[in-house]
């Protein structure tokens, strides 16, 4: 198990460099709400929320298994678009974590390149598109990210894409943490599903804390 204690003071230490809770929770692979208790909290007191902590750092570290993932990742966007009859023209990473895999994605399918910036606060405006790489606008887009917990990241890169008038066809991730199969009518697809079955899988309680969703 994770030690919640030593998960606090990594959260605490991003966040006195300056890293908004979003961006601490894409460094720690938790959900917000999750480094939001572990800052709040210090990991003692009350239970934390029932979350899966995701590390794939062994992916990481080397290029050449980033390319062995996101070949994974390739083969099921191929999968799904034929089973669904659906086509695309650009594959769109999420800033930090889903730019690497959606890099190599693009090369393998031979579609163009998107990097998407959530806003550093959850629900705040403030998303953005990177105009160094490929707009959406009147695209089929297919939209890569590494882990995912509660699907609010998700929503907010496809309420965004089609405001610029792009279609989101599809979305992938490595993990997904969550029960979800589609978000606002756009089909979810992880190479691994991980969710807490009760309790609290980050340590250090018994099996009553509140469920995660």
């Amino acid at each position: 198990m994770v030690d919640v204690r030593e998960l606090a003071e990594k959260a605490l230490a991003y966040k006195e460099k300056g890293l908004s809770e979003r961006e601490i929770a894409d460094e720690l692979h938790l959900s917000i709400d999750t480094v939001k208790y572990l800052i709040e909290e210090g990991g003692a007191g009350v239970l934390p929320p029932s979350d899966v902590k995701i590390g794939w750092r062994s992916i990481g570290v080397y290029g050449s298994r980033i390319s062995m993932m996101s070949d994974i990742l390739a083969d099921i966007i191929i999968e799904e678009l034929d089973k669904r009859n659906l086509s695309a023209d650009v594959v769109l990473g999420i800033a930090i974590n889903g730019v690497s895999f959606a890099t190599v994605i693009s090369d393998i399918l031979g579609m163009e390149l998107a990097v998407y910036k959530p806003p550093a606060e959850r629900g705040k405006k403030g998303g953005a598109f990177s105009s160094n790489y490929a707009s959406v606008e009147n695209k089929n887009v297919i939209i890569v990210d590494d882990v995912i917990s509660t699907g609010a990241t998700l929503q907010e890169a496809i309420k965004d894409i089609r405001e610029s008038g792009g279609k989101p066809v599809l979305a992938v991730v490595i993990v997904n943490k969550s029960s979800l199969n589609e978000i606002d009518g756009v089909p979810l697809r992880g190479v691994i599903r991980a969710r807490s079955m009760g309790g609290t899988i980050l340590g250090g309680g018994p099996l009553h804390s509140f469920p995660y969703g």
